[in-house]
């Protein structure tokens, strides 16, 4: 029996979904077999860089997309991946409030609800006051960061996910600002929670921006 020990983030599906679809749409558009292997080749080693290290068993697990002929062979090899997907831990009513004790009415999603198996981050927004609530997992803790967004009805590339999504303008006052000098940092980030989570593929960009709010 093969061992579903789960290895793979959210954000490191994302890159094995990306290559598969770039497999698949070479697969509808080149016969040529020579340039078939490459891509091949191409996308499984696209998909294993994001790894620090692999198993020799995970290693062949990943290495099985190239097998694939077929967008329905490819969605049940993606499907197939899903037992080894690492969820964002899940965050209870407690821990977030403690995030955000300066709010509080903290409004928050139907956290045992949430699908965390496909969240790089979790984040809500509290319609009433246009606040973004995010929440992330770095080096064991919880890290809340919480700031305005305001839509700007226009399409462009996210600050975090890095794909053309529609976007909302995050201020985030900076830590240690006062009435006399309100610091702020902002940035054009996805107004769709799940698309954000869907489509990001390193969590870097988001990581920075966060840990530069001095929170």
């Amino acid at each position: 029996m093969q061992n579903q020990t789960p290895f793979i983030h959210n954000h490191q599906l994302n890159v094995i979904k990306k290559q598969a679809n770039f497999l698949l749409k070479t697969l509808r558009s080149v016969a040529d077999r020579k340039v078939l292997d490459t891509v091949r080749d191409t996308a499984v080693a696209n998909a294993m860089d994001v790894f620090d290290e692999l198993t020799a068993e995970q290693k062949a697990l990943l290495e099985q997309m190239a097998k694939q002929e077929a967008a329905h062979e490819l969605q049940e090899y993606l499907d197939s991946l899903e037992p080894y997907l690492l969820p964002f831990p899940e965050v209870t009513a407690k821990q977030a409030q403690k995030l955000f004790p300066k709010t509080k009415k903290l409004k928050l999603p139907d956290l045992e609800r949430l699908d965390y198996a496909h969240m790089t981050y979790l984040r809500w927004v509290d319609n009433a006051t246009n606040r973004l609530y995010i929440v992330y997992r770095r080096d064991g803790e919880f890290l809340g960061v919480e700031g305005r967004i305001t839509p700007t009805n226009k399409k462009g590339f996210c600050m975090f996910c890095n794909r053309h999504q529609e976007l909302g303008f995050f201020n985030v006052k900076l830590k240690g600002s006062t009435p006399d000098n309100m610091a702020s940092l902002g940035q054009y980030v996805c107004m769709d929670d799940e698309a954000c989570n869907h489509s990001i593929t390193d969590p870097a960009a988001l990581e920075k921006f966060l840990l530069s709010t001095g929170k």
